[in-house]
């Protein structure tokens, strides 16, 4: 094998080194993303990308969107013995001889793996645009406009339902783009640079993974053309992002221009199906109306039960009341349906005066844990939500597993399935019920942290951690028991911040863990398996 240089350490970093310390981070992060330039900041320490397996078999693991991993032709690229190869690989060394500081402080960043680079960037956008429009001065609140994002208020609310659907967008189309990518790179079997010429240098040791198409271009295409329509009003910081990991890849001695040049085209022609899903998804009368919303109310006064209300002044309208019904990725209309929580305990009954009474003892009585519990899974406005919270739970274990590009996708594509399914089954129970939240029985209780504007019943922290723990614990089930653990206690914050009935906690966490084990299940036999 011929000999390479590497100018950065490829020192693998431990696990207890990096492991978050993850209320202090997420703060520092967030007071960053909203101060005044308004730029996503990402910060986190990631070890520089050494895959475990190049899982050269990914190519033909099963689909979600895509029909077949060779839907979208990439074209055979040019022999590493021609005139253009050559003259590629003379440009690339004469580009790694001129880098500035900026670009090698870039390549650096984008050398810990692109999968977890992009989530970062985008837990970091779904905090800056996590927060709620502010009312007119007629009382009424303004509603963000998809075709005026820079408007006041800015599109869009990145609200939890909101941010569960574009996580798993994401996910999905950088899953569906690398698998694609792997196809045609082993069909084609362009070998990396760096073992081709061995004066080109790396940013780490070069794998038997081939080139062509650029895994880094794949990913920059795919996932700017997702985030560009899911986030409009970052389109210029989001396409600079995806240009400077194009770049990066090509500094870092992993790729020549052709295997860039492909790589961004077939990521944008992946991107161009997933989003025609997006289009079709349901999600644009989420929203409803207020003809929607009041009937959901009369339907629930006319049993004899007291119906949610807002409780900001003005009232605010209810968050996405249709989300219900928006498309799910693993369950079908009827299977939804057949998982919906039975009815909470009535409004008028002794077991809910039990309940309210519970909630009232333990805000009055809040240790300094479970406070601290509170105020750790908030995840309110400003922040990544709940789903961004599991998002960054799960970039740790993807780190320490050292799984490959294809592979990291793999685990978000699924983690993030599961949390919009239950994004979607939750807002559905939610707005079956139109449950009342424990200060609205009991104005007298004063909650520790935010009131959400949204029914109770089932919690929605509780459905998506609980469908987020059985997924993780599916891929790493050798801390299933930490992942579980850490599910119950989002679950139990939110009766520690005065805002959920042990009712809506508990029938969340079954109903989140059915649709993890659906995701589990649909996962299973996908040939990813090892």
């Amino acid at each position: 094998m011929l000999m390479q240089t590497h100018w950065f350490s490829r020192s693998f970093v431990g696990a207890a080194s990096f492991r978050r310390a993850r209320v202090a981070l997420v703060a520092a992060v967030f007071v960053t993303q909203v101060s005044c330039d308004r730029t996503v900041q990402p910060t986190e320490a990631l070890p520089l990308l050494s895959p475990a397996s190049t899982d050269a078999t990914a190519g033909a693991w099963r689909m979600l969107v895509l029909t077949s991993a060779d839907q979208i032709a990439v074209p055979a690229p040019a022999a590493v013995t021609s005139d253009a190869y050559r003259a590629e690989l003379t440009a690339l060394k004469n580009a790694q001889g001129n880098m500035t500081n900026t670009q090698r402080s870039s390549t650096a960043y984008w050398s810990a793996g692109g999968v977890l680079r992009w989530n970062e960037v985008m837990r970091a956008l779904v905090a800056r645009f996590n927060l709620p429009p502010a009312p007119k001065a007629d009382g009424t609140y303004p509603v963000p406009d998809p075709e005026n994002p820079f408007a006041d208020p800015a599109y869009p609310f990145a609200n939890p339902p909101y941010a569960a659907r574009s996580y798993a967008y994401v996910a999905v189309a950088q899953y569906e783009a690398l698998k694609a990518a792997w196809f045609w790179k082993y069909r084609y079997n362009r070998p990396a640079p760096a073992i081709t010429d061995g004066a080109v240098r790396t940013a780490v040791a070069p794998t038997e993974l081939p080139s062509y198409p650029s895994e880094e271009a794949v990913l920059s295409g795919v996932t700017a053309e997702m985030l560009k329509n899911l986030f409009p009003g970052a389109v210029e910081e989001i396409t600079r992002r995806a240009a400077e990991q194009r770049e990066a890849a090509q500094l870092s001695g992993r790729a020549t221009a052709s295997d860039i040049a492909a790589g961004l085209a077939l990521g944008k022609a992946v991107a161009a199906v997933v989003l025609a899903r997006a289009a079709n998804d349901g999600i644009r009368s989420a929203a409803g109306s207020a003809a929607l919303w009041q009937g959901m109310a009369n339907a629930v006064r006319a049993q004899g039960e007291i119906a949610w209300e807002s409780q900001e002044s003005p009232k605010r309208p209810p968050m996405l009341p249709n989300f219900g019904r928006v498309a799910a990725w693993t369950l079908t209309p009827a299977q939804q349906e057949a998982l919906t929580p039975p009815p909470p305990p009535s409004t008028s009954s002794a077991q809910m005066q039990a309940e309210l009474a519970t909630v009232k003892r333990t805000v009055q009585n809040l240790t300094r844990e479970q406070m601290a519990i509170a105020y750790k899974w908030n995840d309110g406005a400003g922040t990544y939500t709940p789903p961004g919270h599991w998002n960054d739970i799960a970039a740790e274990f993807i780190a320490e597993a050292r799984q490959s590009e294809v592979r990291a996708a793999r685990t978000l594509a699924l983690l993030n399935m599961a949390m919009h399914d239950a994004g979607v089954a939750c807002w559905d129970t939610k707005f079956r019920y139109y449950n009342p939240r424990p200060a609205q029985l009991d104005p007298s209780i004063k909650t520790v942290i935010g009131l959400p504007n949204f029914p109770a019943y089932p919690s929605g922290h509780s459905t998506f951690s609980a469908a987020a723990a059985t997924v993780l614990s599916s891929i790493f089930p050798a801390h299933g028991a930490k992942f579980t653990q850490w599910a119950d206690e989002a679950g139990i914050s939110r009766l520690y911040g005065g805002i959920h009935f042990p009712s809506d906690i508990s029938g969340g966490k079954a109903h989140g863990i059915a649709i993890g084990q659906r995701v589990v299940s649909v996962s299973q036999g996908d040939g990813a398996q090892r």
